[in-house]
């Protein structure tokens, strides 16, 4: 079976009627957790944004509150999935201004994380690539938010 192009699937998708494309959705929903939960924020969150940021960042503060810290593999293991989450999230919203401050925040709390200060390497890795994923998403953005961000990644 060969799959069809996205611009295939567009034009049949405007052929099908409302209620059968209501159950293609459902029926897509039902195979893997990921698309459930990119159609709970398209049909919930994406209208609130802002909301969206926060609930996210309070899961982020939850989790590396839990990060288990009794040696440095288990942390590490903890922290990239942690990262594995925010990223999908990212996903989900499609929008530079939320990668950035989702990551902003990952970023500072890393930065707040122990391990960091004792010099550990690959947190230290994982640290700086994601200030230069910011870096370089901030760089498409319009030119006051440049400025704003460009403060907050300064103060990282």
């Amino acid at each position: 079976m060969d799959t069809a192009s996205l611009s295939e699937l567009k034009k049949e998708l405007q052929t099908i009627p409302q209620k059968v494309l209501i159950e293609h959705l459902l029926r897509i929903s039902k195979y893997k957790k990921e698309n459930k939960e990119l159609l709970s924020y398209l049909l919930f969150e994406s209208h609130d944004e802002q909301g969206f940021i926060s609930s996210v960042q309070q899961m982020m503060d939850t989790a590396f509150d839990e990060v288990n810290d009794s040696n440095s593999y288990l942390a590490k293991k903890s922290i990239r999935k942690i990262l594995r989450t925010v990223t999908k999230y990212i996903k989900y919203s499609g929008k530079k201004e939320t990668e950035i401050e989702l990551l902003i925040h990952f970023c500072r709390r890393l930065k707040e994380y122990d391990l960091v200060q004792y010099r550990n390497i690959v947190l230290l890795n994982i640290y700086d690539r994601q200030l230069a994923k910011i870096g370089k998403s901030i760089l498409t953005l319009h030119e006051d938010l440049q400025y704003d961000y460009q403060q907050m990644l300064a103060e990282l």
